[in-house]
């Protein structure tokens, strides 16, 4: 099953313990870390996504939004919101193996990101989510599974992922699972 770790500073007490939790995602082998800190200016997002890719020996870091940074600090991808750019349209300017994820909420979104050249997606929410209110009714286990069945995209779960009901996310079809609660306590 793979993981992602989507990153919130905030919930740890700030980067220094941030960091200590990615460093334990990756000795753990947690393959993706998505660096999901939208409110830090470019300054401190770059040193912390610097700091976290030379932290990382296992795992693969995912700037969030941020195609720039992520270039400029040498992280392995960028995760885009729904409603990006597509995929495609970076192609042109970032280099080979350059992972490109996108959010989706429905399964019109995940053809989408398929049709335009994502490399995963993540799709939510899967049950209610557990650091954030989400207004959007979850997919439940069979919306996973029709979403999983829609494209040939390496789905990941995300929204309310316990270690209970991972296993049922990943038997539904999901590629993997990702969340911030879950890798961050």
């Amino acid at each position: 099953m793979n993981r992602c770790h989507i990153t919130d500073r905030r919930m740890l007490g700030g980067v220094e313990p941030l960091l200590a939790r990615i460093a334990v995602n990756d000795a753990e082998g947690v393959e993706l870390i998505q660096i999901r800190e939208k409110d830090l200016p470019a300054r401190a997002l770059c040193e912390l996504v610097s700091r976290a890719v030379a932290l990382c020996r296992h795992s693969k870091v995912i700037v969030n939004t941020r195609v720039d940074v992520a270039l400029a600090c040498g992280a392995h991808g960028v995760h885009l919101p729904a409603y990006s750019p597509a995929p495609g349209e970076f192609r042109r300017i970032v280099p080979p193996g350059f992972i490109i994820g996108v959010s989706c909420h429905d399964l019109a979104e995940l053809r989408a990101a398929e049709s335009e050249g994502a490399d995963y997606a993540l799709f939510a929410p899967v049950f209610r989510p557990l650091s954030k209110t989400d207004p959007r009714p979850p997919h439940g286990l069979d919306g996973l599974r029709a979403a999983c069945r829609s494209v040939r995209l390496p789905v990941y779960a995300l929204g309310g992922i316990t270690g209970g009901n991972a296993p049922d996310c990943v038997q539904a079809g999901a590629a993997g699972i990702a969340g911030i609660t879950l890798f961050q306590s």
